[in-house]
């Protein structure tokens, strides 16, 4: 007698059940099938692409192009499983420079939808494909121009258990909107109209350039508050626009980030730029950042997730370093600056804030030595300040002169006791005494602190200063970082100290109420990283020893502050995020005076 045979528990699923299946991966809503559709459109060499949806697309999406096209044995090939026109081998998997695979999207788009094809080449006539839940349904001549129309109706109509979940229409309009955002803004050089429900909703012309598609997308009012971004690093090309400092946490927060022409998703990068944003903005903001990375498509993969959403690099910490040197350097450039009244035109490369703001300046005067404001914290020499080629001393300019220490400042004066004003072609510039100089002293103290030391000055008179436990003991483990900004000081037992150098930034430096302050601001977060606690206390130490609103400072003075500022890596943005430097453009006088 034989054994009963045992039913195999693993078995080979029927096609249509396997495509369902596929199919869950590539189509998870209807903005997916707008992403793989329009996708398909853009590698087919589209410049015009028009977007139908109706019910937030789980009653059609239609997409429509100007591309190349198909004839009727490529559009066959096209809905059948595992058919593309993108790859030909497993080389062309690496470094693949295009959006997807044409023609692997549509079987599992076809097999959960009522899909028609209808392409035509520049040559041949047109056909028509239709496609009823993965079955070809028929195949059909027909006549109309070059390009491709890709109807999906009634979609997940054979699978109620997915369709149920579902957004309402509103959502997954929202989701589409979000899909067509991101594509419009990695293909400039496309024209893009969006209707849903019978109404346009989107018309986007080509944009020459990054800036101008924003605008449209968003408005020009936010398109201004972005800084441009393009630097280049080795091999990878960074470039594209961050928000102002003084503008972060105004509105919504907005990413978009592209590694080679394609979006991703990266939180590495994404944090790379912001953590450019140090020193100018307060802790927690977070700045929109809309990027674009270029670099070898052999130090990428783009393979390791299944909708290319994310890339793995060879090198992911050369990527990022690039990332954040880009931004930085954007922030450091007057374009950074708040501005009233006036749409800037932004050139990749312009001259740094403080060649720029000279060069452009109207009138200049001459700067002689360097003014006691800044004698003390400045132990490199400071650059020469010429006139129309000559140094301060009324001599010629030599030839050898680095661009970066030819520094013209124009005429200068103080309002209000507290700002700085001077004027240029197309604008009335002003400057937070305050702010900049506090922005002038942190990057020093920031320097001493990470590599060397700030000269001090000895007092006639030693200053004993009795502290708190908590303080002292914060003056005894920092001890060496206070030496390093200027304080010499030595325990005078218990919780006394008797100090005998201070900084001396200028004249009117409170050197006691700093020095409490910075212990204040070392006690307070016991957890923080050694280097947190030198930029901390760096910034601490600027603001308490910064030139206040109220000062009334001489006119050497306000020249020096004005080149020392120009020197600095992020001139624009003090320690706590506010704007050091304000420009009211004469268009926004002329309005506001009725000559507009």
């Amino acid at each position: 007698m034989t054994a009963p045979r045992t039913r195999p528990s693993i078995a080979v699923l029927p096609s249509d059940v396997a495509d369902r299946i596929a199919a869950g991966e590539v189509v998870e809503r209807p903005a997916s099938v707008v992403k793989e559709l329009v996708e398909n459109a853009l590698d087919a060499g589209a410049t015009v692409i028009d977007l139908d949806v109706r019910e937030g697309g789980r009653a059609l999406i239609r997409v429509s192009d100007d591309g190349h096209g198909m004839d009727r044995a490529n559009a066959e090939l096209a809905i059948a499983r595992h058919a593309t026109s993108k790859i030909r081998d497993a080389e062309d998997l690496v470094g693949v420079l295009s959006f997807g695979f044409r023609g692997e999207a549509l079987p599992a788009i076809g097999s959960v939808s009522r899909l028609s094809i209808e392409t035509a080449t520049e040559d041949g006539a047109g056909v028509t494909i239709d496609v009823e839940g993965g079955t070809l349904r028929a195949v059909r001549e027909t006549a109309r121009r070059r390009g491709t129309s890709v109807s999906v109706a009634s979609l997940f109509y054979n699978t109620p258990a997915r369709q149920k979940f579902l957004r309402g229409a509103r959502s997954e309009w929202r989701a589409i909107s979000e899909v067509l955002t991101t594509l419009a803004l990695v293909r400039r050089d496309v024209r893009f109209t969006v209707a849903h429900d019978g109404k346009e909703q989107m018309r986007l012309p080509v944009a020459d350039s990054l800036r101008t598609r924003v605008a449209a997308l968003w408005g020009a009012a936010i398109a201004e508050r972005l800084v441009v971004v393009d630097d280049v690093d080795g091999s990878i090309r960074v470039s594209g626009l961050v928000e102002r400092p003084s503008d972060v946490g105004t509105e919504g927060r907005r990413n978009f980030l592209t590694v080679n022409g394609r979006a991703v998703r990266d939180v590495g990068l994404i944090r790379a730029a912001e953590s450019a944003y140090r020193s100018t903005i307060p802790a927690g903001m977070r700045p929109s950042v809309l990027l674009e990375v270029e670099l070898p498509g052999g130090d990428v993969d783009v393979n390791v997730h299944p909708a290319k959403a994310e890339v793995r690099f060879r090198d992911r910490w050369i990527v990022e370093r690039a990332v954040e040197r880009a931004v930085r350097r954007a922030l450091g450039t007057e374009d950074s600056s708040a501005v009233v009244g006036y749409v800037r035109s932004f050139i990749p490369g312009e001259p740094s804030f403080g060649t720029a703001l000279g060069i452009e300046a109207l009138r200049q005067a001459p700067v002689r030595a360097p003014a006691p404001l800044f004698d003390a914290a400045d132990a490199d020499p400071m650059p020469r300040v010429i006139e129309g080629g000559a140094d301060a001393a009324g001599e010629p300019a030599s030839d050898g002169d680095a661009a970066e220490q030819q520094i013209l400042v124009p005429a200068l004066t103080q309002f209000h006791r507290t700002y700085i004003s001077f004027e240029r072609p197309d604008a009335l510039v002003l400057i937070d005494q305050h702010s900049a100089h506090e922005r002038v002293l942190y990057e020093r103290f920031l320097g001493a602190l990470e590599g060397g030391e700030i000269p001090s000055q000895r007092l006639l008179f030693p200053l004993t200063l009795h502290l708190a436990p908590a303080e002292a003991e914060a003056f005894e483990e920092h001890r060496a970082l206070f030496a390093k900004v200027g304080y010499e000081a030595e325990a005078f037992g218990g919780h006394s100290i008797v100090v005998h150098a201070v900084p001396n930034p200028h004249p009117r430096f409170d050197a006691e109420r700093c020095l409490r302050d910075s212990l204040a601001t070392l006690t307070g977060d016991r957890a923080a990283g050694a280097i947190a606690k030198h930029e901390r206390l760096a910034a601490t130490v600027a603001c308490k020893a910064a030139v206040k609103a109220g000062d009334v400072l001489a006119p050497e003075e306000m020249r020096a502050l004005y080149v020392a500022l120009a020197r600095t890596t992020l001139p624009a943005h003090d320690v706590h995020g506010r704007a050091t430097i304000l420009q009211l453009s004469w268009d926004e006088l002329d309005r506001r005076f009725g000559r507009g």
